[in-house]
């Protein structure tokens, strides 16, 4: 899970959003019609070329976020990149293939089959015979057997941080030879594929001592195309090297580098030739596509005005003959160019002195931008869809949201398809709303159940309130809000520790970082940066009262004018960044009317709304149906707060307000997530080929403790059925693929009828590679073919660089030059 965070199998990547420049989705052959899983929404984007025309040799640079803590896969504190180096050293029995879907890997297994299912399932596996570990011995039972000890969770001197599938193998042997493991099963489990991948050699997993700490730092054996040669945490890399006794296709590459840069320092490193291959934010993509031919064409001259000098009777002051276009221009109005072009070559010669100076910052930042961008126009944007999704969160478990109706009013206000175009269609990516909480389109799960909540219906949402006792415009218990607003402004200031003046300068701060940013595009979500601090920002979204608790009559009309003018610009606005443009508008709150400023009657507080104000506040008992939306605050979450006001906009025109507020991200999940203290969040889960088993526990339905708290395990929502789990059982235990993947559509179909969670788009994964890199970029479903990777044969080595040297991280500050 992310928001992004950590998932189950592995950390997800950020939510990243474009606003210009045309990348083309690459094309993927069709699947039958009457197939519900369909096809993935976008291929893999990874540069395919035959081995043949890759070069032998040269060190493929490729950011990561971080050096990892352990190189455990099965440790809690593993990431993304634990996982990407086990991918390149060790063993897997299976990989995932273009449509998320596990096939063999022969390189390991030549053949992989249940033999006997009674009186219990028994799967036999015979591995490749040349398939030896580094130290030169042979992969064997031994090994799948301490795999199946340490994991199976009867040991608890193994820190482990799953044991899914282990806890259900009785037992592990040899075959009729040393190339044939058997493993038999105390009970059917269905993803019995998802087991020894990775592999580890049982002298990591024979003893709890070398399984705890002794694959933490380092590993000594290995079995993949590459090994580790040196984790350097001062460094913040970790150095790959082939394998001398792997037996497959040779690497094309002799080494990989994996370098922690953070993501907002990637683009200052690829312009400084530090890295072949880079994950990106939006802004980065665009400066790429810019760079480009295409880019070039378009931006026309990066010098800007021609210049020459000329004597003005007093020596050297340098006059300039046009105005300034182009990247020195860039941010300033054409009047603002012609003004400052005047002011150089006016009469005033100190403001003239002082106009040149700034021009000459200008073009020295400019001829800098230029020799980056000249830099630039040798990477390219490769991208497509991650195996991941974004989704709406509905805390069932007290509040408004605990009534089942209320959820499912919530989830009927909501336009998915607008939510998804407003994310999708800037990057060029297919814009279809993710319609399965358990796979993703192409998956052999994967169906579209939403059909078992409904489709966005304004009219059924207002009859799901009403029915749950929520009026339209219902008196409000003034004394209660007043208690809580005090309790929020005591919370604050005890939190403040700074003047008025501190504050105002902090929002004005906030504010032209938000004007930045907007301009700039989006930031990936969940990108290291600064922390936003521990101080919550929040917004009300559509409050219909003064803060005197008085209505003012007819201040829902024009609300509701509003939100029509916005969905006209929403469907006028399209392409060429043109919903982008309007998402980042949408996260500018409405101007509303108030009782000083606005003309008309106001009624006495508590009054009730006029019955014709359709979307007006609703309450009941007392209190107003006002949800807390919380969001991360960190660098990379603009995308959700742009989601999250689209969102509140929705659920306004119901009658449902929303109070937005967000939060340190390093407190998000801890604290407001895990701990269930919020209403409505967005945050991400990973697609999995294995949801019989990934999947329940992220819906299964929270049983008490013995201590009287409620046990969530990971379903977050705290919304879950016995239905809902008795049909993951079933699939779990159902070997035959076509009749488990029907089981786990119809899971799927409660999942959508409770409205817990409701999935909204796939998120989109962009990635700068080096030209000339071969089978590398955006995966997509696929996993990673290592030794596959290379430089074709004309640019083998990269620009010079390209080795593996010593080099320093490029500062923060570089990529702004």
């Amino acid at each position: 899970m992310s928001h992004d965070g950590v998932a189950p199998r592995a950390v997800m990547r950020s939510v990243v959003f474009l606003t210009a420049g045309a990348l083309v989705v690459p094309a993927l052959a069709g699947c039958s019609s009457d197939d519900p899983a369909g096809r993935p929404l976008a291929a893999g984007d990874v540069a395919r070329a035959d081995r043949t025309s890759i070069a032998d040799g040269g060190t493929l640079r490729w950011a990561v976020d971080t050096v990892p803590d352990t190189l455990n896969t099965f440790q809690s504190d593993a990431d993304a990149t634990t996982t990407r180096i086990a991918q390149a050293v060790l063993p897997s029995m299976y990989r995932m293939d273009d449509r998320g879907r596990p096939v063999r890997n022969a390189d390991y297994l030549e053949s992989a089959e249940v033999v006997e299912t009674e009186p219990r399932q028994v799967v036999l596996y015979r591995l490749n015979q040349q398939a030896v570990w580094s130290d030169g011995r042979e992969i064997g039972a031994a090994d799948f057997a301490a795999q199946w000890r340490a994991l199976s969770g009867e040991d608890t001197a193994y820190w482990t941080a799953r044991n899914a599938g282990y806890d259900r193998i009785e037992k592990i042997e040899r075959g009729k030879d040393d190339l044939e493991v058997k493993v038999t099963f105390s009970r059917p489990y269905a993803d019995w594929k998802s087991l020894f991948t990775p592999l580890y050699p049982k002298d990591v997993m024979g003893a709890p001592d070398s399984f705890n700490d002794g694959a933490r730092k380092k590993l000594k054996v290995t079995a993949g195309p590459f090994e580790v040669k040196k984790v350097d945490r001062k460094g913040d890399e970790v150095t790959l090297t082939r394998n001398a006794r792997w037996w497959g296709e040779p690497p094309r590459l002799s080494t990989i580098v994996l370098r922690a840069v953070p993501r907002d320092e990637r683009i200052a490193a690829l312009t400084a030739g530090t890295l072949d291959l880079a994950e990106i934010d939006a802004t980065g993509a665009r400066r790429i596509v810019a760079a480009g031919p295409r880019g070039e064409s378009a931006r026309g001259s990066e010098e800007g005005g021609e210049r020459k000098s000329e004597p003005d009777g007093k020596g050297e002051a340098e006059r300039v003959s046009a105005p300034l276009a182009g990247p020195l221009a860039a941010g300033r109005s054409a009047a603002h160019a012609l003004r400052s072009w005047a002011v150089a070559n006016g009469s005033d010669e100190d403001a003239a002195d002082k106009e040149i100076s700034a021009r000459k910052q200008q073009r020295k930042a400019a001829a800098t931008h230029a020799r980056q961008q000249k830099t630039l126009s040798g990477f390219e944007v490769r991208k497509s869809l991650e195996p991941a999704y974004t989704q709406l969160a509905l805390n069932g478990d007290e509040g408004p949201l605990a009534d089942e109706r209320v959820r499912r009013a919530v989830a009927r206000a909501l336009d998915r398809e607008a939510l998804a175009k407003a994310v999708l269609e800037p990057l060029d990516l297919p814009a279809e709303p993710v319609g399965s909480h358990v796979a993703l389109s192409g998956q052999a799960a994967y169906a579209d159940g939403s059909g078992a909540l409904g489709a966005q219906d304004t009219a059924e949402a207002r009859a799901l309130l009403a029915d749950a006792g929520w009026v339209p415009g219902g008196p409000v218990d003034q004394e209660k809000d007043e208690k809580k607003e005090k309790a929020e402004k005591e919370e604050k200031a005890g939190k403040a520790g700074k003047d008025g003046k501190d504050e105002k300068d902090e929002k004005k701060g906030d504010k032209e970082e938000g004007d930045t940013e907007e301009e700039d595009g989006e930031k990936a979500a969940g990108a290291e940066g600064e922390k936003a601090g521990s101080s919550d920002k929040s917004s009300k979204s559509g409050s219909k009262r003064d803060d005197d608790g008085t209505y003012t009559v007819g201040e829902d009309d024009a609300a509701k004018d509003d939100a029509a003018k916005d969905d006209a610009a929403d469907d006028d606005k399209s392409g060429d960044g043109g919903t982008a443009e309007h998402l980042a508008q949408d996260s500018t709150e409405h101007t509303r009317l108030h009782r000083d400023s606005a003309p008309g009657a106001y009624a006495p507080k508590g009054t009730a709304a006029p019955a014709q104000a359709e979307n007006a506040p609703l309450a009941k008992d007392g209190k107003a149906l006002t949800l807390d939306f919380v969001l991360p605050s960190g660098p990379g979450s603009q995308i959700l707060g742009a989601v999250a006001d689209r969102i509140a906009r929705m659920l306004e025109r119901v009658g449902i307000r929303t109070d937005i507020s967000t939060v340190d991200d390093e407190s998000y999940f801890t604290d407001h997530i895990a701990a269930g203290e919020y209403d409505l969040a967005l945050y991400s889960w990973p697609a999995t080929a294995f949801p019989a088993t990934d999947a329940r526990p992220v819906y299964a339905k929270p049983v008490p403790s013995a201590d009287g708290s409620l046990n969530v395990g990971q379903n977050y929502t705290r919304v879950g059925t016995d239905q809902v789990d008795q049909l993951f059982d079933q699939a779990l235990t159902t070997l035959n693929d076509a009749k488990r993947a029907e089981l786990l559509r119809k899971a799927d179909s409660r999942i959508w009828a409770a409205a817990g969670s409701i999935p909204l788009y796939q998120r989109p994964q962009l990635t700068a590679a080096r030209k000339g890199l071969a089978n590398a970029g955006a995966f997509g479903f696929r996993t990673p073919v290592y030794e596959d990777m290379g430089f074709l044969k004309k640019s083998a080595r990269g620009p010079a660089g390209t080795p593996a040297e010593k080099t320093r991280k490029p500062s923060v500050s570089s990529s702004a030059r």
